[in-house]
């Protein structure tokens, strides 16, 4: 009987190890678009990935032919939205301000998705980046589908229109 677990156990670390060989950098590129951070530096996509894996790994004896990419894509959005909410107090209510810093190479690193509130970048990664059906989305934050397709339409306005800066003061002239 030990032996047998012990097998087991040996087969289901394999197969995990192999998913995350696969699976783990299109999750991680998923969790920094999601977090809005650099892709050198992103701590909180990486420890958002983590968990994510983490819950998948817990719960891989139970997928039974389901996809263990959508699973940990689930956990992912998930974890993301519920830590949003502890963050701005609610998941669409700020915009946070950009903060672009300017990195070693002299490249600006702040992200274009850092203008969106956290409810869009998360209906923006699932929809464009990751694919997900309206339906499959909306079901997954709770919304109706209608809701879904504006808050989408919305984040991509944002993205290919933003919004302009402050109009340039004009000189005054003196009259001599």
């Amino acid at each position: 009987m030990r032996e047998r677990r012990a097998f087991q156990n040996a087969r289901r670390a394999r197969e995990f190890e192999a998913f995350v060989a696969g699976a783990a950098g299109r999750l991680l590129h998923a969790a920094t678009l999601l977090t809005a951070e650099p892709p050198n530096a992103n701590p909180r996509a990486r420890r958002l990935l983590t968990l994510a894996l983490a819950h998948t790994y817990a719960s891989w004896d139970r997928l039974r032919g389901e996809d263990p990419y959508d699973r940990a894509r689930q956990q992912l959005a998930v974890r993301f939205a519920r830590g949003a909410w502890h963050q701005y107090g609610a998941l669409g209510r700020s915009r946070p301000a950009p903060s672009p810093s300017v990195s070693g190479s002299g490249s600006v690193s702040g992200s274009v998705l850092a203008r969106l509130t956290p409810q869009e970048r998360l209906v923006l990664v699932l929809r464009m980046y990751e694919g997900v059906a309206e339906e499959q989305t909306a079901a997954l934050l709770g919304l109706p589908v209608e809701r879904v397709r504006a808050i989408c339409a919305r984040a991509m306005t944002t993205l290919l229109h933003p919004p302009r800066g402050p109009a340039p003061t004009m000189a005054k002239v003196v009259p001599s």
